[in-house]
């Protein structure tokens, strides 16, 4: 009895041991099925490089932090704008901000159609944590890597599939047609073509209007003044400053810093700037508004998701600040000394907003134009557009009966926008 007890006791120890290695085996089976999992959602590497930089920065990693935490615990804030489930943290910004970068925006309803990434940040942007976040140096460096880098695929062919006629995604569905009625008519495609025609999503959204569309104004008259986009008027202010308060509530303008230190900005002190904002379904290349000779043209590097910190939280931002992203923005300026001697030297800017990530120009310096010709393009997204004049410039401004805000309609690009006296 006592060896068979033993051989008992053996055994038991035996299944014991067999059972523990059983169980290490499927622990560690396990582990290697969710480090597997892990693999396959590997970020872009322009991505994770973004990554590295906040978690490798103690501020930046607290802001990023922080600007998820700060979003209010609210129904409203349950949704991002577009409609999606709000993302919590920046590790879910960043797997999403992946995503993002090898898709093409579908189209949609809300005010944040072409904005996929403005979308998931915009509730960030609002917090004081975002604010600070978003006019980062380092950041915006990251950001314009990660937006160049989406840009390869939206040029490519890969990132026509949204130019479908899906009723509610497509670019030809029922939803965008409704949006953009009259599209086969302004717009340069062949509709029997796949894709209208279109070789790229960003050739679609940089498409041209159909000759004799959008004439030009008075082509003859340089007292004339032509709108410089396809776009709705946001502001209209005189007497600007040098500098100013821009931050502030009403979002002042302030020349020294929208010009970037440029030593013509005192040219301008006390002069007039015009505004006006293009939606993501606007026409997007730019044109002079006046003719005459390119003096200089610059772009100027700046923020991507910033937003004025007097606003609050936008549900389309940057929409409501659009005054002072013409301070910090990404942004193409253009000086022209117009041929007419009472207009003289001006000045063009077209500001990016979100993912606008391109501001290409398209004339040089010495460059003569004329009224109406194209000075450059945006490459996707929503934008802004500045005109700035002179003081001593006495000018009548043809709005089309329109007060300057946000619930204004767009003007026809190339058409009057103004009459210098």
């Amino acid at each position: 009895m006592t060896g068979n007890r033993y051989v008992i006791k053996q055994l038991a120890l035996f299944l014991c041991a067999l059972i523990l290695c059983l169980g290490l085996a499927v622990s560690a089976n396990g582990a290697s099925q969710a480090a597997s999992s892990k693999d396959t959602t590997q970020l872009l590497p322009v991505v994770q490089e973004f990554k590295d930089l906040i978690e490798n920065d103690a501020e930046l990693l607290m802001l990023f932090t922080r600007m998820f935490e700060m979003i209010p615990d609210k129904p409203k804030f349950k949704n991002d704008p577009s409609g999606n489930p709000q993302i919590r943290d920046y590790k879910q910004m960043l797997q999403k901000l992946s995503e993002i970068s090898q898709q093409a925006p579908e189209f949609n309803k809300t005010g944040m159609v072409g904005f996929p990434i403005n979308s998931i940040l915009n509730w960030p942007m609002g917090t004081s944590a975002g604010t600070s976040a978003f006019l980062d140096s380092r950041v915006n460096a990251q950001l314009k890597k990660v937006l160049n880098q989406w840009a390869v695929f939206l040029q490519s062919k890969d990132s026509r599939y949204v130019l479908s006629n899906d009723p509610k995604k497509g670019w030809f569905g029922r939803d965008a047609r409704k949006a953009m009625p009259g599209f086969e008519k302004d717009f340069i495609c062949n509709p029997a073509k796949p894709y209208h025609g279109f070789t790229s999503w960003d050739d679609f959204f940089t498409r041209e209007f159909r000759e004799g569309r959008r004439p030009v104004a008075a082509p003859d008259n340089d007292a004339v003044i032509a709108n410089a986009c396809e776009s709705a008027p946001v502001n209209l202010a005189k007497n600007v400053k040098l500098r100013d308060k821009f931050w502030i509530k009403g979002q002042p303008y302030s020349l020294y810093h929208m010009l970037d230190g440029d030593p013509l900005a005192a040219e301008f002190e006390g002069g007039t700037i015009y505004q006006a904002f293009l939606s993501a379904l606007s026409y997007h290349r730019w044109h002079s508004p006046v003719s005459g000779r390119i003096v200089k043209t610059k772009l100027i590097d700046g923020s991507y998701y910033a937003q004025s910190p007097t606003v609050g939280f936008d549900p389309a931002s940057p929409n409501n600040s659009q005054g002072y992203i013409t301070q910090v923005a990404a942004r193409a300026l253009v000086f022209i000394e117009a041929d007419n001697p009472d207009i003289g030297l001006m000045a063009v800017m077209f500001v990016g907003m979100a993912e606008v990530s391109s501001n290409e120009l398209t004339v040089y310096e010495g460059q003569h134009v004329n009224k109406g010709d194209q000075l450059g393009m945006f490459h996707f997204g929503g934008s802004t557009h500045v005109l700035i004049f002179r003081p001593g410039v006495n000018l009548d401004f043809d709005l089309r009966g329109q007060t300057p805000g946000l619930d204004t309609k767009n003007i026809p690009v190339r058409s009057r926008i103004a009459t210098v006296r």
